[in-house]
């Protein structure tokens, strides 16, 4: 058994021992202050009513603390037992009530704790939340707990739920008069993290999608063909700009093949040791080429990709791949490529919206570099 990564604490505990610091020593001069006004008033010397400025006292500091207290709650759990060597710390940050719920209980905490001394506008229900979310990917980010990958897949619903509990804090305290007693507040913070332990222990509904891309090459058939069946090295000039290789996904490198016809195999490689065996399942020269897709999921370094988007892990993985040319009446090549992906998440319908989205991007990388060959060629 592998031995716990203490070191993952060491981020925490100093949020937290700052967090608890900066809340004693505020408390500590409020406290102070208010002594001494009363003091003052014992004396029978008269004095304005005692008025709170500042953030403290407009309750910002006490309640975004709280909320991201609670928010870091979710990440300790994943990195103790049974969860880091059960699922590597994955599966309780691929939950609905991590993506969802905890930002939801965040703003309500934000907005419900932060009213109690003073009215807060419409406005800050809505991007005062936004403020301990923000805080708690930073440190995420300083810590290496997260990568650029699943810091741009979380934040979009982290923000709009957590506005969505700011809102509904807001409003139950202005239309409704209500504000959540201290023990429903534990109540409901505690559902989230209750849900969030039993969601990884349920089997995720398993998606498969397919992505195409295609593009139009000025060259024949049998030259495109060369040109796929084998990919040597592609050096990083040949590459365009892509998004999906800025945020971190690796590029591609090259892709040998063993021998033709059905059976070989292609060996597609990435950079920082991302690999792919691909079987071929169908071999039509100068028109078709299906393969099977396997990641080498066992040697990939775990600073390749976020525990929680690595191919061919529990979230998601590349399955099968085809090449398809069709020559044109000019003499060009329709060249299409097609990916099958499957999804194995609580959210497939958001998932889908990103793997799509990166499968598209690295698919038309590929397609670019093979139009370029293919039409430079002497």
């Amino acid at each position: 058994m592998a031995s716990f990564p203490w070191f993952r604490l060491i981020g925490p505990t100093l949020f937290l021992t700052m967090g608890t610091s900066v809340y004693l020593r505020s408390r500590k001069a409020r406290l102070a202050e208010e002594r001494l006004y009363a003091e003052t008033i014992a004396r029978g010397v008269e004095l304005p009513p005692f008025e709170r400025t500042g953030l403290w006292e407009r309750g910002y500091l006490a309640s975004i603390g709280l909320a991201c207290f609670y928010l870091l709650i979710f990440r300790l759990i994943s990195l103790v037992p049974p969860f880091v060597y059960d699922h590597k710390g994955g599966a309780i940050l691929m939950s609905v009530s991590f993506l969802f719920l905890a930002p939801f209980m965040a703003g309500f905490i934000t907005i419900s704790q932060g009213i109690k001394k003073q009215p807060w506008s419409v406005k800050e229900w809505i991007t005062a939340p936004w403020i301990p979310i923000w805080l708690t990917i930073l440190l995420a980010l300083s810590a290496a707990w997260e990568g650029i990958i699943c810091v741009i897949f979380i934040v979009i619903p982290a923000m709009l739920f957590s506005s969505l509990g700011g809102v509904t804090a807001g409003l139950l305290h202005r239309y409704f008069h209500r504000q959540a007693s201290r023990q429903t507040m534990y109540c409901l913070a505690a559902l989230p993290l209750l849900l969030a332990i039993v969601e990884t222990h349920l089997h995720q509904p398993l998606q498969t999608r397919t992505v195409d891309t295609s593009v139009i090459i000025h060259a024949s058939a049998s030259t495109v063909w060369r040109n796929i069946e084998r990919v040597p090295a592609i050096a990083p000039s040949e590459l365009r700009r892509s998004w999906a290789n800025t945020i971190g996904f690796p590029r591609p490198i090259e892709a040998t093949l063993s021998h033709e016809g059905i059976g070989g195999i292609r060996n597609a490689s990435f950079e920082r040791g991302l690999n792919f065996t691909e079987t071929i399942t169908d071999w039509v020269p100068n028109q078709r080429i299906t393969f099977t897709i396997q990641a080498d999921t066992a040697a990939i370094p775990a600073t390749t990709l976020d525990e929680h988007v690595t191919v061919g892990g529990r979230f998601f993985d590349v399955l099968t791949g085809e090449y398809d040319l069709h020559p044109l009446p000019d003499g060009d090549t329709l060249l299409h490529l097609s990916s099958r992906e499957r999804l194995s998440t609580d959210f497939n319908a958001y998932a889908a919206l990103w793997s799509d989205a990166v499968m598209h991007d690295m698919q038309s990388n590929i397609l670019h570099v093979v139009q370029h060959r293919c039409e430079t060629a002497p």
